[in-house]
């Protein structure tokens, strides 16, 4: 009986140690090197004619507006950090905060060009379940099914700062079917949010910061 009793309480310690193990690589695994403190980031973001925004894009082809759109160009800026594990990313996101959309298209550049990005990305619909104020980010169901008709920008090197970003908004269509919605105009700065998402090299969520409204 006696080794049996020694037999079950090494059987549990053995149980709790390897608990304990998973437990440590978990935190390790979803810690980030750095907070947002380190990147201490900022964002800007206004109204500009066509022409400010060509400028700031040196003569990038961007998206042109006709009349009743509203041209928008902003930049987000960081302090690259010491420390980064290769593969992870940024995201930066604009989110009408009146109907939750991002805008349907955006341009964007950086000192180093081909280490930002624009498009989607379905790590966003993580990031929309552990952030709820970033609602919007993610996937839109409809009618059984999920689409995503929004853009983000995406960083994929720490030191590709400052990002210059710009975004056409066009008046809503009221044809336009309700998964197929996007950021529209007329808004004004303080109906956007800017905000930067840290992803780590597994996909894993680091963390998201609130940068502007």
């Amino acid at each position: 009986m006696r080794h049996r009793a020694v037999w079950i309480i090494g059987l549990v310690a053995a149980v709790l140690v390897a608990a304990a193990g998973i437990g440590g690589w978990r935190w390790w695994y979803l810690r980030s090197p750095y907070g947002p403190e380190v990147l201490n980031a900022t964002a800007t973001l206004r109204l500009v004619d066509q022409a400010t925004a060509d400028a700031a894009f040196g003569g990038q082809q961007l998206e042109i507006s006709a009349d009743g759109d509203q041209v928008f160009l902003g930049q987000v800026v960081w302090t690259p950090p010491l420390q980064a594990k290769p593969g992870a990313m940024l995201i930066i996101a604009v989110i009408d905060k009146r109907t939750r959309t991002l805008p349907g298209f955006i341009s964007a550049t950086s000192n180093r060009p081909d280490e930002v990005g624009t498009g989607s990305d379905g790590v966003l619909n993580a990031v929309e379940e552990r952030y709820p104020w970033l609602q919007g980010v993610g996937d839109r169901e409809s009618n059984g099914g999920f689409y995503t008709s929004g853009n983000v920008v995406t960083v994929t090197a720490v030191d590709a700062t400052p990002v210059t970003y710009s975004f056409v908004l066009h008046p809503a269509r009221p044809d336009n079917p309700p998964e197929f919605a996007v950021a529209s105009a007329p808004a004004a700065v303080d109906d956007l949010m800017v905000a930067l998402v840290s992803i780590g090299p597994d996909r894993q969520i680091y963390w998201a910061a609130r940068l502007l409204n």
